[in-house]
């Protein structure tokens, strides 16, 4: 009986490495596109909006971000999940009503500021537990 069990372990093991069920490789090489549709369709006042909410965020918490924002929902701001929306998946009585864009990178920016203090320590904190 004990070998019939290490046998029936190697096999489900080598069918779940095989699956990538173990490991996350399957998903580590990925490549996150640049600008997606979604994106391409922001009004430039929208955009500029953007911008300006995020022109006091250096480079490495804009990558941050950017790095959370495909993770949570290939950048898109109208994903759902359950209870969460957009392009970083905030829980929607967060936004209050409001989906757009806009209150979305302000609210994202609020949210992980009162959280985490910086977008990487949310990036690191994601890393380790898959959310946010």
């Amino acid at each position: 009986m004990t070998k019939f069990k290490i046998k029936l372990a190697a096999i489900l093991l080598v069918f779940g490495i095989s699956f990538g069920m173990i490991t996350n490789v399957a998903t580590s090489f990925n490549s996150e596109p640049t600008v997606t549709a979604e994106a391409a369709t922001l009004s430039a006042s929208q955009k500029k909006k953007i911008a300006k909410i995020n022109s006091g965020l250096s480079k490495k918490q804009k990558a941050a971000k950017k790095w959370i924002a495909y993770r949570e929902s290939r950048y898109s701001y109208t994903a759902r999940n359950g209870n969460c929306y957009g392009r970083y998946q905030l829980l929607k009585s967060y936004l209050h009503g409001d989906l757009s864009a806009v209150n979305q990178e302000k609210t994202a920016n609020k949210y992980v500021a009162g959280r985490y203090g910086t977008w990487t320590k949310a990036k690191s904190f994601w890393q380790h537990h898959h959310w946010y």
